[in-house]
């Protein structure tokens, strides 16, 4: 069977605390997504989404887009960026404008569109996105595209993605000293929703909790948008520190008991099974963490009894996040955990308890090509980038650079337009 012809490329960055991954992708000729190849490695330079090292931030992404480089065969020189940190927020500004009862034409789109920008206040911070998420009909709302049909009134709803600038321009330049350029910076919880919460599930509604090695993002989707999110300064990383200081043990010896061995929900068996502190090969090194026996094992109860303590306290956190934004009632039926931290076993059981709601797993969508260690929620956001490269979203701000204004003729009105012309060109 012949290769078919990839016509466009993307490639993407997912700028972690945990993890640095990449990956190029590209759409075929039948017009379906496929994955060139990806890579990903530890994170270096990155606190809790907050670049803290140029140098070793901009080696570490180097490193992540040379590897999924390498297997894809091809090079990038534009990337998208995953941020999960920074200050996001997010938030619905709306527009309306009088169309007077006739046929809605695309140019009325565009001009509505153009002058919803003038309803964006950053109040200081920087704007990542800008996109029109929905239309209104004479207060009807839920109107995807309301070109042909008739209406007085016509509003949009503009979802706003909003960053603390200075971290921004960090992340920003760290990709570009890797001598990459940035397409554009996007929040992680866009892309991961785009991965993994379906149009049902975002238009019924539904809360995103991105569960990150150092951030916790929640996320409400509603009506097919992103209505609202908060970020927890909490992460798996800190059930890992909980581990070490416990059992007095290394970090990395931490995660892999965490990874290996951890569990959300205990067994009675736990308290018999005693499990190894070091993988095999490396007995005998390292210290010997406390309530070990003589073989450096300690009982797999006090394991889970530590990871669970870490996840009742973040839990808590995320309830409290779930109320500020008033995802209740018939409005809070279902809750999608991803990111790294959702690859604990027993994590789904464990969170539908505390927080009283459905959960299940967001898992990456399957793609053509995608390597198998990437089929998994620590990577959804990573792959959400391309999916969202290649939905071409509109952004308000970059529309009208060579819109052509309509100008009404009145008594000046060709007086009018050529002063209009003469501010634009010179």
């Amino acid at each position: 069977m012949a290769t078919q012809r990839i016509s466009r490329v993307f490639g993407a960055v997912n700028i972690g605390s945990f993890r640095i991954s990449a990956i190029v992708a590209g759409i075929n000729e039948v017009g379906d997504m496929v994955v060139l190849g990806s890579g990903h490695r530890a994170s270096q330079g990155i606190k809790r989404g907050y670049v803290t090292d140029m140098a070793a931030a901009t080696y570490a992404v180097r490193d992540a887009i040379d590897r999924a480089e390498k297997m894809a065969d091809t090079a990038v020189q534009k990337v998208w960026i995953g941020c999960s940190g920074a200050g996001l927020a997010s938030r619905i500004d709306q527009f309306d404008a009088e169309i007077g009862g006739r046929r809605i034409e695309q140019e009325d789109i565009d001009q509505l569109l153009i002058s919803a920008r003038d309803v964006i206040q950053p109040d200081g911070r920087m704007v990542l996105h800008a996109q029109p998420a929905q239309y209104r009909l004479d207060g009807a709302h839920g109107v995807g595209n309301p070109k042909g049909l008739h209406a007085e009134r016509l509003g949009v709803d503009i979802h706003i993605m909003l960053a603390e600038g200075a971290p921004i321009r960090n992340l920003t330049e760290a990709v570009q000293n890797a001598h990459l350029e940035v397409e554009a910076v996007v929040g992680s919880p866009i892309a991961a929703g785009q991965a993994c919460l379906s149009p049902e599930e975002r238009d019924l509604g539904v809360a995103l909790v991105e569960f990150g090695g150092e951030v916790t993002n929640v996320a409400i989707y509603e009506q097919g948008m992103l209505k609202d999110m908060m970020a927890i300064p909490m992460g798996s990383a800190d059930i890992t520190d909980a581990i070490a200081s416990a059992f007095g043990i290394r970090r990395f010896q931490a995660e892999r008991l965490k990874c290996v061995n951890g569990s959300a929900i205990a067994n009675p068996t736990d308290h018999r099974e005693m499990i190894p502190v070091n993988a095999p090969g490396e007995e005998g090194t390292g210290p010997i963490a406390r309530h070990a026996d003589d073989k450096n094992r300690i009982p797999r109860a006090e394991l889970i009894g530590v990871i669970t303590g870490q996840l009742g306290s973040l839990m808590e956190e995320i309830n409290k996040a779930l109320k500020t934004m008033r995802f209740t009632g018939q409005r809070g039926k279902q809750v999608v955990f991803t990111g790294g931290g959702a690859e604990l076993v027993g994590l789904a059981d464990y969170a539908q308890a505390a927080i009283g709601k459905p959960v299940r797993i967001g898992r990456v969508p399957h793609l053509s090509g995608l390597a198998e260690a990437h089929v998994k929620p620590g990577f959804s956001t990573l792959a959400g980038l391309v999916l969202y490269a290649a939905a071409d979203p509109v952004d308000i701000r970059a529309m009208g650079r060579s819109h052509t204004r309509t100008v009404k003729l009145g008594g000046m009105g060709m007086v009018g337009r050529v002063h209009q012309a003469l501010r634009e060109y010179f």
